[in-house]
């Protein structure tokens, strides 16, 4: 796996940072590996007009 290159920061509601928390907590999961296998199943959920299934970076 390619060592990350990035950090993305964005702001949650106190209920959904608990909700966050919790399913890591059931999991055995630290928050990070919840977020990236998040951000991993979106490639499934793109529309398939890339047949790499990568995703256009210009929308960021």
């Amino acid at each position: 796996m390619p060592k990350p290159e990035v950090f993305i920061t964005f702001r949650v509601t106190q209920d959904e940072k608990e909700l966050l928390k919790k399913y890591c907590d059931q999991e055995v999961r630290n928050q990070t590996e919840v977020l990236r296998e998040l951000i991993r199943g979106l490639r499934r959920r793109l529309k398939r007009t890339d047949p790499k299934g990568s995703a256009d970076s210009s929308h960021d």
